[in-house]
């Protein structure tokens, strides 16, 4: 068999060179697939959590992917229903969320190996989601720097996108690249397996459940559709003009201007130059120049356009046809709308976008924002991030870390307010968070002063620290624990910079890359040696939750344990022998031992 960096990266040459792909489904015969996708998805945190059956990651032998590789082979692979529960929506709503068994996961990871790397090469420029080396900051950062000038945004959001995608249409697509009938009836498999609820089965007769690895790469190649009629069709049709004529205004002042220096006139020259600051140079209602931008991430996508209203209107209303006639969605009617970008502001991705204008800023002698896209922290954002630790509008201790070490309070407090402000380094008024700085650390204090009996101040004095960073010394909070022969473990709140940083980048996950045979955990599979006792030949990999788990004060840990904790890994390769001891071992009776 061929290793799996060269079955991606032929299929990578392929999809660059528009070649179809006529036998897929060979390579889900591929063992170094399998390996590839479980060194790529065992550390995730649902890698332990069972579908309808107690499968989970736990167990993973290379018998177990000889055993679906015989099933693939023979076309008796079938995917077993996802176990579905429901995750709360900002709006009190609910979201289906499927479990799939860890064999489905495996394959759908195999699945989405092969997809991904086929269609990545052919996705537009302006689709930033679930894709590598994108995310919603290289989409934000796209309409910052290269939508200077717009005077409409037609904010675009599906309906119910993924529950909604039509297998027959998802299909269809498929198969005009992939001539592999046995692969494509796989996919069909994966997409109607259904899902369990409450004990019940229910079929899923559209879309691609949440919760399935291969989704996010279903979703894009579903939706390319729509970014090839939006950049094929709507651009070029909205899109005229080289550049926009001169504005008579500015040229009047300009042509006074010259008279005045010809006469010497100095002063009359230096308030016509400040003048010349106000009126825009080229003619902001020019009828000969148009311009269509766009930009999707996921489900959600913003076009900026250049030109009149009525205009716009027709956009959305031929996004709106060509979704519901073509890729049978429909666009959500409260959340589509047209916002005028110079005197209101659009909302994507948590942002609010807007057209700066007329403004009198003036560095170097030259406007610097007339016409720029400003990216801003919306205040509806503070005022939600700073209600969990708010009573009576004021900050107030948290009941639920009252127990915590001091270390896990601060680390608590720091986790959340770091990925907060991170994501929002790109507004132009990332200060406007300080608010949300100050009212959870003085909730984080307030907390710590509650588990201690102690005063705020005092709190305050005790975990105070002051460090360099590269905008200066900044004041922080740190909770230490010291460890023997180890560095201490640091818990830290707040010392960042609020201030705009341009090159802020938070992607949604690594490149795809491949890191078989050199993942530690494969080539301890492969070994085929029992890490506990030695023997060789029929073994597995035992997965813990975490270390901590083994970690219980005052219980001894057995031998599979210690080695467990010496690798400082939450796996052990053991024989069955082994692996069923580990089992049988009741974690009451261990924690007395």
């Amino acid at each position: 068999m061929q290793s799996a960096e060269t079955v991606l990266g032929v299929l990578r040459d392929r999809g660059r060179r528009g070649l179809p792909c006529d036998e897929l489904y060979r390579q889900m015969s591929n063992p170094q697939l399998y390996l590839l996708a479980y060194g790529r998805i065992y550390a995730n945190h649902g890698a332990m959590t069972p579908g309808v059956t107690k499968e989970t990651v736990d167990g993973m032998s290379q018998r177990k992917i000889g055993r679906i590789i015989d099933a693939m082979r023979h076309e008796r692979y079938r995917f077993r229903p996802a176990r579905r529960v429901n995750i709360p929506k900002k709006n009190g709503a609910t979201r289906p969320l499927g479990l799939p068994t860890w064999s489905d996961k495996l394959v759908g990871e195999v699945v989405r190996l092969l997809l991904e790397a086929y269609y990545e090469p052919t996705f537009s420029d302006h689709s930033h989601g679930f894709r590598p080396r994108k995310g919603c900051h290289t989409a934000l950062r796209e309409v910052a720097h290269t939508w200077t000038g717009t005077s409409w945004f037609v904010e675009g959001d599906i309906a119910d996108c993924f529950g909604s995608l039509d297998h027959q249409v998802l299909l269809s697509i498929l198969g005009e690249k992939i001539h592999d009938n046995r692969f494509l009836r796989l996919v069909r498999n994966m997409l109607t397996a259904g899902y369990v609820e409450d004990w019940r089965w229910g079929a899923t007769l559209s879309g691609a459940p949440q919760g399935g690895v291969a989704s996010p790469v279903l979703s894009n190649i579903y939706l390319h559709k729509l970014d090839e009629f939006v950049e094929e069709v709507l651009t070029p049709e909205y899109t005229r003009g080289e550049r926009r004529a001169r504005n008579p205004e500015y040229l009047a002042v300009a042509n006074t201007l010259a008279r005045a220096r010809r006469r010497g006139d100095r002063a009359e020259s230096r308030r016509l130059r400040q003048r010349m600051h106000s009126p825009p140079s080229s003619d902001p209602d020019d009828p000969g120049f148009r311009r269509l931008r766009y930009v999707r991430y996921a489900d959600d996508h913003l076009l900026g356009f250049t030109g009149p209203k009525v205009e716009a209107e027709e956009i959305k209303q031929r996004l709106a046809t060509f979704l519901r006639e073509e890729l049978k969605l429909e666009l959500s009617e409260k959340k589509t709308l047209i916002t005028h970008a110079r005197t209101q502001a659009a909302l994507f991705l948590g942002y609010e976008i807007t057209t700066q204008q007329n403004s009198s800023k003036v560095t170097r002698g030259r406007r610097v924002v007339n016409g720029q896209i400003a990216l801003r922290v919306p205040l509806d954002v503070i005022k939600a991030k700073c209600s969990p630790y708010l009573a009576h509008g004021k900050p107030a201790k948290q009941p639920a870390l009252m127990n915590s070490s001091d270390h896990a309070i601060v680390a608590t407090f720091g986790t959340v307010y770091r990925g907060i402000i991170q994501y929002y380094l790109l507004a132009g008024d990332v200060y406007r968070l300080h608010r949300l700085r100050w009212v959870m650390e003085t909730s984080m204090l307030k907390t710590l002063a509650g588990k201690h009996r102690s005063t705020v101040s005092k709190m305050a004095a005790k975990y105070k620290t002051t460090f360099e960073t590269p905008s200066g010394p900044r004041i922080a909070f740190e909770a230490h624990i010291e460890r023997k022969n180890r560095k201490p473990l640091v818990a830290r709140f707040g010392g960042i910079p609020l201030q705009r940083q341009r090159a802020a980048e938070l992607a949604d996950r690594e490149p795809v890359r491949v890191d078989y045979p050199q993942k530690e955990l494969i080539a301890r599979l492969l070994a085929d040696s029992c890490e506990i006792c030695g023997s060789k030949g029929n073994v597995q990999v035992h997965h813990v939750r975490a270390l901590a788990d083994l970690a219980h004060a005052g219980w001894q840990p057995s031998d599979w344990a210690r080695v467990v904790l010496h690798r400082r890994r939450k796996t052990v390769v053991a024989c069955d022998t082994c692996h069923d001891r580990i089992h049988s071992e009741q974690p009451a009776k261990s924690l007395t031992q």
